[in-house]
């Protein structure tokens, strides 16, 4: 018997084993033709022997026989959702979302039961909702957002046995079509949170979502929606927090003229934050009772509608509002000085209405107020002047009012100002210098069709960040100054309909980003400049009713110009389409051009015998003793070289053979020889036809000069010299490799190794020269025809022939230190393609100036192409190119990097290892190459980094285990250390010893996977500080544009700054704290500077909830319940499901494709937790349009940063 029992319960063991091994064998196969639709491996996944719960994205239950979450959310997956994930019918969570997944969405989905989460945004998919969807009965979270779905909503969604459990649906940002499906009989009793913006639903407010009181977000914006406001389904919602209802066609009561019953009905809902009822045809005057709504409001928009009446004073009640939106309506009356009793008003928009009266004075008493929009109303009176006491004023539009008076100084005091638009007012008097000298304004200066006079003040000079100035339409007198010039960021001028007399300023033409110029209606005389015809960005160019002169032609910017630019000019003449030709003059011809003659013959001797002059000093600096050479004896004496004849170079080359040029230079050949103790050299010869001039000894003279003081095995050793007053010569050890242009073209094959190890070669030679030197040196000429490799591939950098020395300054020079060897005494600093934008625009050569040719030279590299590539004909140039395909498009560039680069048998782990460099390559040329000199890192900085990647790759398995070791270690450490706001672009071990001294407990690292292996690198060579805990705390942004946003908005003067980062602090009697942060370049967190600062003046502040816009921060995770992160870039936006991981509640993670998906965010959430942090992704925008659009719209909806980019 007992036997029996036994044999019956292995049957029954079997028959479990068999029916396990069925459902995996069943879900494996499912999961794999899920794999096959998709156009990209998905990393662990085949059809090997590892199990299908060890796959990544793949959770299964405890026993580890059912799948039960599949979470591929965020791995631009491209192809089509298969309907064999039905077969996973344990399956509780289904996230593909943020990928690129194409097609219908299968309806066999219904099929899994158990399903409580389906997340499928921001992909491409398109059809209709399958209705089986409804069928789900255990789904809690829905979320089909930002795809490209159509048709109507399928009524089983919500109207179901299903619909009892849903408490997150998202439908928004589709082409939705149709009613709201829901019904009397409908109840989503649990239902908080329904997101149906931006679609093409129609009807009517459905009725049914009275059912739904547990309801706190509802979304129903930007659709065709109609009828009556909601009244009484919004009484029915007392947890309702956000309404918005905005851009509809809904309309008021009372036949579209009583607002008071909507108003009333929100009365009851305590906690009412955010209220949006814009762009609709709501008529009625706003009701008293508005100042009854609760007090938590922070934000109300009814801009764009029909209302009309005036502004209650009742609405001073709402004392924690920050954003009051009323324009676009028929308001009229006065602005209510009440307004000032709220205190935290930070934006308040009335602009566009029918408000008359003066401006109150009592609007300069709101503390945080940042923005006013009181434009295009009737307002009258002077400018108050105790606007001087908004300190936090970013933005002050008055224009197209009836505004009198003069403009007060006192808004010079607005310092933080960043737009200032008074135009079309009657204000006269001329414009104060405090306020032309606020050197805050980065958007523009509108003080145009007022009745403005007197000179343009000079202090608009200072104004080095503003991209327009318009005074056009006043009575401004004078000439124009040219150090209007100074404005280096000014895209537009205008100056036009003054009485401007004199000439225009040649400086203003030579604006590097210029585009338009309007000087148009003025008393200006004389020739236009030839800087304006040689603008590369210049596009509109007015000059029409003036008094100018001169030959005009066609060619550069004047181009795409016609006769209308240039009307009202009667000596004006040229080739422009519809302009009279100028007439030769040959009466006056020789009465005019022997004068002229004589008088450059005689300007030309006082300048050679002034140039020689200068000569002779500036080459006294080359004796380190203080004298000049004297003779030929004499150097060789100081030398020290051992002595050779030009009879033994002349044997030694074979009679100077040609077959025995190795290379050409300015200057002279190289050739190769060898000496009769069989010494293998190269001489370099300079060219007999210039063997006597003084350009010639100067150049001899200055290479021995640096060459004698310069010792590094990464520089060109000197062997010896030979001189004739004929012949020059200098002897050098022959490099049998050649130059590393001879082996990147054609490729001889280096691998990523070698080529790491000679840039990091060449990164310390010219770091030597620039900071370890007896006497500084800029090389002026960094390229790969000047970068030799010796018998062991050592990198030796060569060719000081225009070297410039710098003798006695930091390695900060500025162009003013530096020797001033300007064209005019024969020199190019540089080679074609290598040179630093910079020195085009007449700025002297300094060590930043190598920095750009080295980034170069790395770009070139990586890419395989020549700066000087056919590609780069058209004005653009290899950084620009790179930089466009950063981040999305650099796949192809790495793989093909890859192919010339990795060896034949690469170990399959290693790929990933040498993309990662050569993503860093790409990352350290584009920040080498930026625009700004000032921006760029110094080459100690670019020694450190490639020093590090070439130990990185030649022992990176070491370092990757410990990066796993201490990201495991992080989530049990909560006091933490940040970088100070000292901290330089690259990390170094004095930094981190710094650090380490003040830290309780830990150090502050950036999660980035790079940033980490800098940081250990520099651990593992410092004993001091190997005993200190390490805290990842970061994922850091990778963009890289050409200068960081600005940042300006610290309430109560909270304000940390450093030379790369800009952040802003705002603390609010909510213990809410607002955080901004750019980086540039991505190198170090700036997060816990803020928040080091906000725990030293809040110790007992821990935040439990946490809103994040940008990159993943991870603090206090003792006390944090709720993180939410929007991922503003899709490069990053997985960064924060690493970083919550170990948190109970995993929360939920958005990326933003449009800058209107982000807009509904950030108005949206901001106020549902206590720590806002923000940071904005521009690097991955293209189009330099966009990203200032971008910005400017961001900069309005959070209100904690202005930014404008220097390009």
């Amino acid at each position: 018997m007992g036997y029996c029992k036994l044999s019956l319960f292995c049957l029954l063991c079997l028959a479990t084993l068999l029916v396990a091994d069925e459902n995996a064998a069943r879900e494996r196969a499912s999961l794999l033709s899920f794999m096959a639709g998709i156009n990209k491996t998905i990393e662990g996944w085949n059809s090997s022997g590892v199990h299908v719960c060890n796959w990544s994205g793949i959770k299964c239950n405890n026993a580890r026989t059912r799948v039960v979450e599949l979470d591929l959310s965020g791995r631009s997956l491209h192809g089509t959702i298969s309907p064999a994930l039905s077969n996973l019918s344990s399956l509780l969570v289904l996230d593909l979302s943020k990928n690129l997944f194409q097609g219908h969405i299968p309806g066999e989905l219904g099929n899994l039961a158990q399903l409580t989460q389906l997340s499928l945004s921001w992909n491409f998919l398109q059809g209709q909702i399958p209705p089986q969807l409804g069928f789900l009965d255990k789904l809690q979270y829905l979320d089909l957002g930002s795809n490209k779905l159509v048709g109507d909503i399928p009524s089983a969604l919500f109207c179901n046995a299903s619909s009892s459990s849903l408490q997150y649906v998202d439908l928004s940002n589709n082409s939705l079509s149709g009613k709201i499906p829901l019904k009397s009989e409908c109840e989503l009793k649990e239902l908080r949170f329904l997101l149906l913006w931006s679609n093409r639903l129609v009807g009517r407010f459905p009725a049914a979502l009275s059912n739904s009181s547990k309801i706190e977000w509802l979304d129903l914006e930007s659709n065709l929606l109609s009828g009556e406001l909601p009244s009484e389904m919004i009484r029915k919602m007392p947890q309702l927090q956000f309404l918005y209802l905005s851009y509809n066609d809904f309309v008021s009561h009372g036949h579209n003229t009583n607002l008071e019953p909507f108003f009333a009905s929100l009365v009851n809902s305590s906690n009412f934050q955010e209220l949006e009822l814009a762009g609709n045809h709501l008529g009625g005057e706003i009701p008293s009772i508005i100042g009854d709504l609760p007090t938590e409001l922070v934000q109300i928009h009814l801009d764009q509608n029909l209302i009309y009446g005036s502004i209650p004073p009742q609405i001073s009640s709402l004392v924690n509002l920050t954003l009051l939106n009323l324009s676009s309506n028929f308001l009229n009356g006065t602005i209510p000085p009440q307004l000032c009793q709220m205190r935290k008003l930070e934006r308040v928009f009335l602009s566009n209405n029918s408000l008359s009266g003066e401006i109150p004075s009592a609007l300069g008493d709101i503390p945080h107020l940042g923005l006013l929009d009181l434009s295009k109303n009737k307002l009258s009176g002077s400018i108050p002047d105790s606007f001087a006491n908004l300190s936090q004023l970013r933005r002050l539009l008055l224009y197209e009012n009836k505004l009198s008076g003069t403009i007060p100084p006192s808004l010079g005091k607005c310092v933080n100002l960043e737009i200032l638009d008074l135009s079309h007012n009657k204000i006269s008097g001329i414009i104060p210098a405090e306020v032309a000298g606020l050197r805050s304004l980065k958007l523009y200066l509108n003080l145009s069709g007022n009745h403005l006079d007197g000179p343009l003040p000079l202090e608009l000079s200072k104004m080095d960040m503003v991209l327009a100035i318009d005074l056009s339409l006043n009575n401004i007198s004078g000439t124009i100054p040219p150090q209007l010039a100074n404005c280096i960021a000014m895209e537009s001028l205008n100056l036009s309909g003054n009485i401007l007399e004199g000439p225009l300023p040649a400086p203003i033409g030579q604006l590097p980003y210029l585009k338009e110029i309007d000087v148009s209606s003025n008393r200006l005389f004389g020739e236009i400049p030839q800087t304006f015809q040689a603008s590369s960005t210049l596009k509109q160019f007015n000059l029409a009713y003036n008094k100018f002169s001169g030959n005009i032609s066609n060619k550069g910017a004047f181009s795409s110009l016609t006769k209308d630019s240039f009307l009202g000019n009667i000596g004006l003449c040229g080739s422009i389409k519809g302009m009279s030709n100028c007439k030769k003059k040959h009466t006056t011809y020789h009465l005019v051009i022997l004068p002229i003659l004589l008088s450059l013959f005689a300007t030309l001797i006082l300048c050679i015998f002034g140039l020689r002059t200068k000569f002779t000093k500036q080459l006294s600096i080359f004796n380190l003793n203080g004298g000049d050479l004297e003779d030929e004896e004499k150097e060789k004496e100081e030398l020290k070289f051992p002595r050779v004849s030009y009879r033994q170079l002349n044997e030694a080359t074979g009679g100077f053979s040609p077959s025995s040029i190795i290379g050409s230079g300015r200057f002279g050949h190289v050739y190769k020889g060898v000496l009769h103790d069989n010494t293998r050299i190269a001489v370099k010869v300079l060219v007999s036809k210039t063997a006597g001039s003084g350009e010639f000894t100067w150049s001899f003279k200055r290479e021995c000069q640096v060459l004698r003081r310069t010792r590094h095995r990464n520089l060109i050793r000197i062997l010896t010299i030979c001189s004739r007053p004929d012949f020059k010569a200098l002897v050098l050890p022959l490099m049998t490799n050649g130059s590393l242009e001879r082996l990147l073209y054609p490729s001889h094959g280096l691998d990523l190794i070698q080529l790491v190890k000679i840039c990091s070669d060449v990164a310390e030679g010219v770091a030597y020269l620039h900071h370890h030197s007896p006497v500084k040196v800029v090389h002026c000429d960094l390229k790969p025809s000047n970068i030799l490799l010796d018998d062991d591939m050592t990198a030796l950098v060569t060719d000081f022939g225009i070297s410039k020395l710098v003798k006695g300054v930091d390695e900060g020079i500025h162009a003013d230190d530096s020797l001033s060897f300007s064209s005019t005494d024969g020199l190019l600093c540089g080679s074609v393609g290598y040179i630093a934008p910079e020195y085009g625009m007449g700025k002297c050569a300094s060590t930043q100036g190598d920095v750009y040719s080295f980034g170069v030279l790395l770009l070139e590299i990586v890419t395989g192409m020549r700066p000087t590539d056919v590609h780069f004909q058209d004005g653009s140039n290899l950084h620009e190119w790179v930089k466009h395909q950063y981040p999305y498009r650099l796949e192809p560039i790495v793989e093909q990097a890859l192919a010339r680069c990795a060896p034949p048998h690469m170990p399959t782990n290693y790929n990933k290892i040498w993309c990662d460099v050569i993503l860093e390559l790409i990352e350290l040329g584009l920040l080498c190459t930026q625009y700004n000199p000032s921006r760029r890192p110094s080459m100690i900085d670019v020694a450190l980094e490639m020093g590090r990647l070439k130990q990185y790759l030649s022992d990176p398995s070491s370092l990757i285990e410990e990066d796993r070791h201490l990201f495991r270690r992080q989530r049990h450490h909560h006091h933490f250390h940040s970088i100070p706001e000292t901290t330089q672009k690259i990390f170094t071990p004095e930094t981190l010893l710094s650090i380490a001294k003040q830290s309780e407990r830990c150090l502050v690292v950036p999660e980035d996977m790079h940033m980490k292996r800098k940081v250990l690198r520099l651990l593992e060579s410092s004993n001091k500080i190997k005993g200190k805990y390490l805290m990842l705390t970061e994922s850091t942004s990778k963009e890289i544009f050409k200068d960081p946003l600005k940042s300006i908005d610290q309430s109560k003067s909270w304000k940390i700054r450093s030379f790369y980062v800009d952040i802003g602090l705002t603390y609010r009697d909510d213990e809410t704290i607002a955080y901004v942060a750019t980086r540039m370049p991505a190198i170090y967190s700036t997060c816990f500077l803020v928040l080091r600062e906000v725990r030293r003046r809040l110790p007992g502040f821990s935040p439990t909830k946490v809103l994040d816009f940008g990159v993943g921060i991870e603090v206090w995770l003792g006390s944090l319940e709720k993180v939410n992160i929007v991922e503003p870039s899709q490069s990053i936006k997985c960064a924060g499901q690493s970083l919550i991981q170990g948190l109970k509640n995993l929360p939920l993670i958005h990326s933003y494709s449009n800058i209107q998906a982000l807009s509904k965010y950030i108005n949206k959430s901001s106020r549902d937790h206590d720590l806002v942090i923000v940071s904005y992704m521009l690097g991955e925008v293209p189009s330099l349009k966009d990203r200032n659009t971008i910005v400017r719209q961001l900069w309005d909806l959070t209100w904690d940063v202005l930014a404008r980019l220097i390009r």
